[in-house]
């Protein structure tokens, strides 16, 4: 896939952010755009939005970890616009907490949307993706799936296991020749709602409001340019902002070292924050 000119592409957790931002900028790039998310308000203003560039949009509200519903979605969008050449598994949730004080289900929700959910719009969507003759699948890990950083490891393993999972559909879809090319994303600090919509284990709003003023810090709009380039590029991994290239070097040159140092230094601003 070359360009996305009369493509039909699929964009899960559409309502903001980058996934409001990669919908649109398909829609500027000639896309027919398939938009999902739970939020209905959020999703009409990105329909809307879609709609202004002269795409064909199709709108539906979407709980990517309820697999029967995701399953019908794949057909329902398949049947509407008579093939589906790509999608963009976007939508994501974040849990902040120890493993000491979660619970169970915390770390159940965001595997159920941040991994499932993947799995689940993969899986849906493959077939019809295959047969449309030149296709892609995009799924979207993250900086923390490249390394861990305490109080997110709900979040930590859901993006390992997207990048695990996003890395052997490629190589079982060179082995096979089919004509879909896979992408795993790994933003580094967006400026989206995620942290500020992270529920949390205790309270750390000091911690969430440092991470969001210090660490996110990308235009989503520059995010899916840059995503969109490098899956026009056919690129297996996309790094996203130059965070995300640095620290992925360095997880490389300092292997396992990297826990110690991000370990102190976490407990460095815990202290800081906690004065």
């Amino acid at each position: 896939m070359k360009d996305f000119r009369d493509k039909v592409v699929v964009v899960t957790g559409a309502a903001s952010g980058m996934g409001r931002e990669l919908a649109v900028k398909l829609g500027q790039r000639g896309a027919h755009v398939a938009i999902s998310d739970v939020d209905p308000d959020g999703l009409a203003e990105t329909e809307r939005l879609v709609k202004a560039t002269g795409a064909q949009v199709h709108s539906q509200l979407l709980n990517v970890a309820e697999r029967e519903a995701v399953l019908a979605y794949a057909d329902t969008v398949a049947t509407h616009f008579a093939k589906v050449n790509a999608i963009f598994n976007n939508a994501g949730i974040a849990h902040h907490g120890e493993i000491e004080h979660m619970e169970f289900k915390d770390i159940d929700r965001v595997m159920d949307v941040d991994f499932w959910g993947v799995v689940n719009g993969t899986k849906a969507f493959l077939p019809h993706i295959i047969a449309s003759g030149d296709g892609h699948i995009v799924n979207t890990s993250s900086l923390f799936g490249l390394l861990s950083e305490p109080g997110q490891s709900a979040y930590n393993s859901a993006k390992f296991a997207v990048r695990g999972f996003t890395e052997a559909l490629n190589q079982e879809m060179i082995v096979a020749k089919h004509p879909v090319k896979v992408t795993c994303v790994h933003p580094g600090g967006i400026k989206t709602a995620i942290a500020r919509n992270a529920t949390m284990s205790g309270d750390d709003q000091g911690i969430t409001e440092a991470f969001e003023k210090y660490f996110l810090r990308m235009n989503p709009a520059k995010a899916a340019d840059i995503i969109l380039s490098g899956v026009e590029k056919g690129r297996a991994r996309v790094l996203v902002g130059n965070d995300a290239k640095v620290l992925d070097l360095w997880v490389r040159v300092v292997a396992s070292g990297y826990q110690g140092i991000l370990a102190r230094g976490t407990r460095l601003a815990l202290a800081r924050f906690n004065k």
